[in-house]
């Protein structure tokens, strides 16, 4: 008898996915080779063990859409809470002017505590690496009922042959980022800042007051920078610092040096033309995440893979 349906990649949408999948009556394992969950929704421990938001800067809603519904729960249970809804927006000369927008959500825990509550019902194997998906479906050799690649294309690429990567991804380009942290010894900018979308740098894209997201109101910033920065340094992002911190002292006019700083590689941040389809679904494996569903974001990733893990149920 083959495995059960076996998810690799336990990021939002793979969790998602796999909880659809239970919910159908039908068996399934996560594949996951990090330590524990969060994919693309990182949250990091730094010095102090303080945790910051390293991917994923928040989530959003749409009205009256099943993912408002957890959201809702989330924040009943405090594991979530409305952040803002109005964002500054920059140049490289400055903060120009305000935006408003939807409620954006933060989490007290890190944005991955989001996902490890979706995953505590969930049989996910931690630090195991897949290096093989084929036809059949088969993963890395053992005969399984559907295969779900839930991550970013270029991943699921290097795990399917060719032509079956042609068929079920097409050929849509991704972004990298660089997310830096930088903490200072005190807070020296406004307080309603929240966020900043910088447009027009070279360095930086966006900007988020990490300390008012998670509601301590440490002083420390989160930047991600622009793809074309990223690209230069992904062999040796840390020395993408200084010239982020930079950025980040000009936008938003601070005189204050950061105590210490530390990047993160996001190799494959985003993608660059999200499909509007829900997943893709080819000859038992399928493939979920925020590169379906558009837009690109979270409440997309969660979408898909519980559309796809739906319809793997329903032909079970």
């Amino acid at each position: 008898m083959p495995s059960p349906v076996t998810v690799v990649g336990g990021g939002i949408a793979g969790i998602a996915c796999a909880r659809a999948l239970t919910a159908g009556g039908v068996a399934v394992r996560v594949l996951d080779r990090a330590l524990r969950p969060g994919g693309r929704m990182a949250s990091r421990s730094m010095r102090g063990g303080r945790v910051v938001d390293i991917g994923a800067s928040y989530l959003t809603a749409s009205a009256a859409s099943e993912f408002a519904g957890v959201v809702e729960g989330w924040v009943d249970r405090g594991l979530a809470r409305p952040w803002t809804d109005t964002f500054a927006v920059a140049g490289p000369g400055g903060i120009e002017r305000t935006t408003t927008g939807p409620v954006r959500y933060a989490a007290p825990g890190g944005l991955r505590s989001l996902v490890a509550d979706l995953a505590a019902e969930v049989d996910v194997r931690h630090e195991h690496t897949v290096e093989q998906v084929r036809s059949g479906p088969t993963v890395d050799g053992e005969p399984v009922r559907s295969a779900v690649l839930a991550m970013p294309d270029p991943q699921a690429r290097r795990l399917l042959d060719p032509s079956t990567a042609d068929r079920l991804l097409g050929d849509r380009p991704w972004e990298p980022a660089l997310a830096v942290v930088l903490a200072f010894d005190r807070r020296s900018w406004p307080a309603d800042l929240h966020g900043v979308f910088v447009h027009d740098d070279a360095a930086v894209a966006w900007v988020a007051d990490d300390g008012d997201r998670r509601g301590d109101g440490a002083p420390v910033l989160v930047a991600h920078t622009t793809p074309e920065l990223a690209r230069r340094h992904l062999d040796d992002p840390e020395a993408a610092a200084p010239a982020v911190t930079a950025a980040v002292s000009r936008v938003l006019g601070l005189d204050a040096v950061p105590a210490w700083t530390t990047v993160h590689r996001w190799t494959f941040a985003r993608p660059a033309d999200a499909r509007p389809e829900p997943y893709g679904l080819l000859d038992g494996i399928g493939a979920c995440g925020d590169g379906w569903a558009a837009p690109s974001r979270v409440e997309a990733a969660w979408t898909s893979g519980t559309a796809l893990g739906r319809a793997l149920a329903g032909s079970a």
